[in-house]
């Protein structure tokens, strides 16, 4: 058995909507679950008859309608009618549907998956936002469920396709972050052990989902790796799609006249070998955001961008250091450029988890003396600012 126990980077405060959908998720079972699971079928109930077909259209030959019935409970009947069923969708089951569970363990899992991971997702979203995300991706999951078994009567619950998503956002902004495991083969092996989000939320997809989904043909197994896959997918295109317009948006300050013609370039250099860097900022913003791939040189670029970072304009700095390591990811300025747009998102924005993956970049490119040591202040800071601290927060030396 292995189990997650936690993550870090953590950020600070209170994650209320992942602790929303916990309890949203708790009180479904113990309020429905629990009570309906104990209580025997009844026999009027106006949609048992096609249950039973459905069961025992599903259900070995060998297995009796009068053994089907008598292991029914009320909950069977209510997930039949609320769970969604791919033959007969509504959009009262899709939702419905993301807040049932099988079991307990099939929540235990499902709330430990969400509490891990939900905190930092929804502290980079934001509380609304993730909350959208969080049902759109559940949505996603479903329908991609659905896709590969249009024809299945069978009902499909649970929150699983809905935090599949959250992994997506997770696996795409914070690959970098430790996930601490507890490796439980006894009597061989009983150890706490940590390694990278990215490779755990790799193994959980391919080896977890996209194999068993192919081998079984998607919802064969009881497992629906279908809508696992569908969500994962679908929080990781969100993610892409925001980090795209992050680097192509305008910063707000840059955003009150209209774009400037290319022939800016010129200006802004002329600007730049001027020390106007005031003037050079406004040009650079004002034009439109896919003709500045390379526009500046390295060090013009960095200059830019630290310049920025010097006199209060964060979000256009941010922007500045993201769009150099854009165009010039492996020039031995990379590393700068890492440091200053992590040492933006501790600063400024109370974004520990992001800043810490610009921070191991950086340490990964070999960076000068100065910047080596800037870095792993940083990342002590990180360390402790942590509300649940881990053990070993990794910081190269």
């Amino acid at each position: 058995m292995i189990l997650p126990l936690g993550d870090a980077p953590n950020p600070r405060g209170v994650p209320f909507v992942t602790y929303a959908l916990i309890a949203a998720n708790v009180a479904v079972y113990v309020l429905i679950n629990l009570p309906l699971g104990v209580t025997a079928v009844d026999l009027h109930d106006p949609s048992l008859r096609e249950y039973l077909r459905t069961v025992t259209e599903h259900a070995p030959q060998a297995v009796s309608i009068d053994r089907i019935l008598r292991e029914t409970s009320a909950y069977d009947l209510f997930v039949f009618r609320y769970g969604f069923r791919p033959v007969d969708p509504s959009a009262v089951t899709l939702f419905c549907s993301l807040f049932m569970h099988a079991g307990f363990l099939h929540l235990f899992g499902n709330m430990l998956f969400l509490w891990i991971y939900g905190d930092n997702v929804e502290h980079r979203l934001r509380p609304l936002p993730y909350l959208l995300a969080y049902l759109g991706t559940g949505v996603a999951a479903t329908l991609f469920h659905m896709l590969f078994d249009p024809d299945s009567p069978l009902p499909l619950i649970g929150a699983s396709g809905a935090i599949s998503g959250v992994l997506g956002f997770y696996f795409l902004w914070f690959p970098r972050n430790q996930v601490r495991l507890l490796v439980f083969l006894f009597p061989f092996l009983v150890d706490v052990v940590t390694v990278p989000a990215r490779l755990l939320l790799g193994f959980y997809l391919i080896i977890d989902n996209l194999l068993p989904f192919l081998v079984l043909r998607g919802g064969e197994g009881g497992v629906a790796h279908g809508a696992h896959i569908g969500g994962f997918l679908a929080g990781a295109a969100i993610a892409w799609l925001m980090n795209r317009r992050e680097l192509v948006e305008q910063p707000r300050e840059y955003r009150e006249a209209p774009p400037r013609p290319a022939t800016a370039a010129q200006e802004i250099a002329q600007l730049m070998s001027a020390d106007r860097l005031s003037e050079a900022a406004e040009a650079y913003f004002l034009l439109d955001p896919d003709r500045t791939r390379r526009l500046l040189s390295p060090e013009h670029s960095l200059a830019l961008a630290n310049w920025l970072h010097r006199h209060g304009h964060a979000r256009a700095a941010l922007t500045m250091y993201r769009r150099h390591l854009r165009d010039y990811p492996a020039d031995p300025s990379a590393a700068d450029a890492h440091f200053g747009a992590g040492a933006i998102q501790l600063e400024a924005f109370d974004q520990p988890a992001a800043a810490y993956q610009h921070f191991l970049d950086a340490l990964e490119l070999e960076p000068s003396p100065e910047t080596a040591a800037r870095v792993r202040a940083a990342l002590d800071e990180i360390a402790a600012r942590q509300k649940l601290p881990m053990r070993r927060l990794q910081t190269p030396r």
